[in-house]
């Protein structure tokens, strides 16, 4: 039987793609368009239309502008009332998702780079090996051969531009301005580099980075466990070798999103005059462990609320900017969180919290996947929607593209897991194309959802591994996960089972594969000599082992590729 479904779905996939311009999704992707192929079908024809219509309008394609920020609940945003509960307000985010549309089941992956990766690629992580964060050094990152929607807008003429975190490896390959971008200015990690200075160790913030007390007499390696020669963040251009920008500390850190910003306008208005349709993204590093508070805008006082107060502030800007240049009716705008809240150790006073939904930040829980994700299109996105639907992150991937006329360019030598969402946002409630998402905990399966239900996979209930576990929830009478089921939900197991069958035997014909790796750091024109040295402290460590330098990163042992019992 089982050979019988390895073929099915080789046949599913093969038939896919002999025919023209038709993307590989995954496997559910199929048991939907059986269903409701005509009318998608139909559907789209007259979305060409009104995007062919708009083209003729603005004499050119639609302008598309995304924003994405860290770790917040759905809800935490776009509701006003909510917001008065928690003693801070975001008018303009308020604004526009009034204006446009409020998604209330977007879905986005459990943590910052595999979030990040599978935006860019429009491919659940586990498929290019991007399902877990990283750290420097990192020796890893996203593959050159993932083709980013930076370069698919770039193929249609698109002017392409990313400001601000970065967080998808901190090798050469995985750079932003080598991923597609024509210019690029990014962190290779996370905010975690903004304890990396004196003023973190004296707080206690960070522990032994940087050694400032006394010599270590019992110390033997030296830097020893320290990421000497990190590099804080790169300004790079597409075909050319990066830089160097600033310095590794928290004085520069707190100069990225500001410049960011700064670059970001500029960017705007120099293609508005041009009159070149452009992509810009701009994801903030939005929180700085070390930032002082200075001034208090909330009565909330926490550093969350006071970062969305900054950001509100910009997203303001950036409205009033398309607005003034009379081409906001010619651009779509979409801004979302990654991933939901850090409950888990967060940072004292910092006000993260959990809102609807139980988990957050690396959990398979509603809580950790379920984002505030708006889209503001004036003249073609209908405002004041409140939509149902369930959408993830991958779908902006095919989504931008379809708006863009780039499609074509869109691989199909491999599984795309975003479909197209262009339906939804034009015609509204009810229009999306997706009832079902598979939650990864790293590379590991944990969650399958389906409509309004949901399976663990990853369960501690003792009978899961027999196949009776207490491992179904019903997402509307329990958006906490708090009641899991058995005997009322027990007629789903067949059918969730037969879902993830789908979904693993397609992975049979087009297999995972790892993230690249190298060498941290290289193609940089201004290296500081600490970073150049990374290499040859690298060697010098493998001296005297029977491996060479690229064996060494191809085999390290890494979060990556561990296989984890997750147990209970």
């Amino acid at each position: 039987m089982k050979k019988v479904l390895i073929a099915s779905a080789a046949m599913w996939a093969s038939v896919v793609a002999a025919q023209d311009n038709q993307i590989i999704h995954d496997a559910e992707f199929f048991v939907l368009n059986a269903q409701h192929g005509d009318r998608w079908a139909e559907e789209d024809a007259a979305i060409q239309t009104r995007l062919a219509e708009l083209k003729e309008e603005h004499g050119r394609p639609p302008n598309i502008v995304y924003i994405l920020w860290d770790d917040q609940p759905f809800g935490i945003v776009g509701f006003p009332g909510i917001q008065q509960t928690l003693g801070f307000s975001t008018p303009n985010l308020n604004e526009m998702a009034a204006e446009g549309i409020n998604f209330t089941r977007m879905y986005s992956e459990p943590s910052c780079t595999p979030t990040r990766a599978a935006f860019l690629t429009g491919r659940i992580p586990v498929r290019h090996g991007m399902g877990v964060v990283g750290m420097p050094h990192e020796y890893a990152g996203l593959r050159g051969d993932e083709v980013t929607i930076a370069e698919v807008l770039s193929e249609v003429g698109y002017a392409t531009a990313h400001y601000g975190k970065g967080h998808l490896g901190d090798i050469e390959e995985s750079y932003l301005h080598n991923q597609g971008f024509d210019e690029a200015l990014f962190t290779p990690m996370n905010q975690i580099t903004s304890l990396y200075d004196t003023m973190g160790s004296a707080a206690n913030a960070t522990l032994g980075f940087p050694n400032i007390g006394p010599e270590d007499p019992y110390k033997l390696d030296d830097p020893g466990l320290l990421p000497e020669g990190w590099v804080q963040t790169i300004d790079g251009r597409k075909g050319e070798l990066g830089e160097e920008w600033g310095l590794p500390n928290n004085e520069w850190y707190s100069r990225v999103d500001p410049e960011s910003q700064d670059r970001m306008i500029s960017f705007i208005r120099r293609n508005a005059e041009a009159e070149k349709p452009f992509y810009v993204q701009y994801w903030p590093n939005w929180l700085n462990f070390l930032q002082p508070d200075m001034e208090r805008n909330t009565l909330n006082g926490g550093k969350v609320a006071e970062a969305y107060h900054r950001l509100d502030l910009f997203v303001g800007q950036v409205m009033d900017e398309l607005e003034s240049l009379g081409i906001a009716e010619n651009t779509i705008f979409v801004a979302m969180a990654d991933n939901g809240p850090m409950v888990h150790n967060p940072p004292p006073g910092w006000g993260m919290t959990q809102i609807m939904f139980s988990g957050g930040k690396g959990d398979f829980t509603e809580g950790g996947v379920r984002v505030p994700a708006f889209a503001w299109w004036p003249g073609t996105i209908d405002g004041g929607q409140l939509v149902g639907d369930m959408v993830h992150v991958t779908d902006l991937f095919t989504t931008f593209a379809t708006i863009a006329g780039a499609t074509d360019h869109i691989p199909r030598d491999r599984v795309i897991d975003g479909v197209d969402q262009s339906s939804l946002l034009l015609n509204g409630d009810t229009f999306s194309r997706r009832d079902w998402v598979h939650i990864y905990q790293g590379h590991t399966l944990a969650a399958t959802v389906k409509g309004r239900y949901k399976q663990h996979w990853i369960s501690a209930d003792p009978g899961a591994a027999s196949g009776i576990g207490a491992s179904y929830y019903d997402l509307y009478q329990d958006p906490h996960e708090e009641s899991p089921h058995l005997v009322p939900l027990i007629h789903t197991l067949g059918q969730f089972k037969m879902m993830r069958m789908r979904h693993e035997l397609l992975k049979e014909q087009y297999p995972d594969k790892p993230n690249a790796r190298g060498i941290p750091l290289t193609g940089l024109s201004n290296a500081r000599p600490e970073t150049l040295a990374i290499a040859d402290r690298l060697e010098r460590n493998l001296q005297g082992l029977p491996v060479t330098v690229q064996e060494f990163i191809q085999r390290q042992p890494s979060f990556e590729m561990m296989d984890f019992d997750w147990g209970d």
